[in-house]
């Protein structure tokens, strides 16, 4: 009798650990590729019309699909848009359930713009790249490293690069930074990252969902682990950013209802070289749209100092 309670237990903690994966780390879902689909919540609607406007037009804009092989095998893709073969290469990561027409509809523009090449990448299981789990920035942060050996292979070493990421992407980018660069990467600009995928899970659990975040945790944990083949707590952004060697600028909406702003805060606070501005009002990824000439001059300066634009 006690082996089939131990038994049970057993398989109903498997069955747990199984759905909370399936929900938080599975892709795709519907509708997560539609470059369309634009948030709807109370802080999104008043730019919802420009934003779409703006997707159009990139998506209209010539390009050239491109890909890179993961460290784990899957095939990676991206939106390469060429301007001058001696520009600096901007490689772009957009967040969580997301595309990069979508969350760099207005910053794919000014990009452009300043005379830079373009690459939209499309993180691990979502849009065309290959792959079914997402993971946080854990498996992702390697992928940001194989775009910047393609960039290098096919520019040349000497090509300069800025990697810049929003929410999820900008926690990509930053994790990225621990590790040295086959590519000759100038900076880093960071939109609304998250201190650590296990922070901003407990955090939705608790405040947005309104379950117990350590119990939550332990059962998505098993889940990634046994279901994805990877530990969500193998490293962090603020760990990483600890040994990086990059300039950095972080930026944040101070109403961010999603990534709280004191995960950005934790996280500049691990290295000088991370420069932290945030933007009063601003909700999650909307600092841009809050206050576009203030963004744009922190960005700039940023580029005039690390690659001479």
């Amino acid at each position: 009798m006690l082996l089939w309670i131990i038994l049970a237990a057993a398989l109903l903690v498997l069955l747990i650990s199984f759905f909370t994966f399936w929900l938080c780390f599975h892709s795709p879902r519907k509708g997560q590729n539609d470059i369309y689909n634009y948030p709807t919540e109370e802080q999104y609607l008043p730019h919802r019309e420009w934003a779409l406007r703006m997707i159009r037009a990139m998506a209209a804009e010539r390009c050239e699909i491109v890909s890179v092989r993961s460290r784990d095998g899957l095939r990676l893709t991206g939106r390469y848009y060429a301007r001058r073969e001696d520009a600096p290469l901007a490689i772009c990561f957009h967040g969580y359930r997301a595309t990069g027409l979508r969350d760099f509809c207005g910053g794919a523009r000014d990009i452009l713009d300043r005379g830079f090449d373009l690459l939209l990448a499309d993180q691990r299981a979502q849009g065309d790249s290959g792959g079914h789990t997402m993971t946080f920035g854990i498996r992702e942060r390697e992928d940001c490293h194989a775009w910047v050996r393609w960039a290098a292979e096919r520019f040349g070493p000497e090509r300069e690069i800025v990697l810049y990421g929003i929410s999820m992407g900008a926690a990509t980018v930053l994790m990225a930074a621990g590790t040295p660069f086959e590519g000759n990467v100038r900076c880093i600009v960071a939109d609304a990252p998250y201190s650590s995928a296990k922070a901003i899970i407990q955090k939705v659990c608790r405040e947005d969902l309104h379950l117990p975040a350590g119990l939550c945790w332990f059962f998505l944990r098993l889940g990634a682990r046994l279901f994805g083949g990877f530990d969500p707590e193998e490293t962090t952004a603020a760990a990483e950013v600890k040994k990086a060697t990059v300039p950095m600028l972080i930026l944040h909406g101070e109403d961010d209802r999603f990534v709280p702003c004191a995960m950005s805060a934790e996280i500049a606070e691990a290295n000088p070289l991370a420069e932290r501005h945030t933007f009063p009002g601003a909700g999650h990824g909307l600092s841009y749209m809050a206050d576009r000439e203030r963004y744009l001059a922190l960005v700039d300066d940023l580029l005039r100092r690390a690659v001479g634009k």
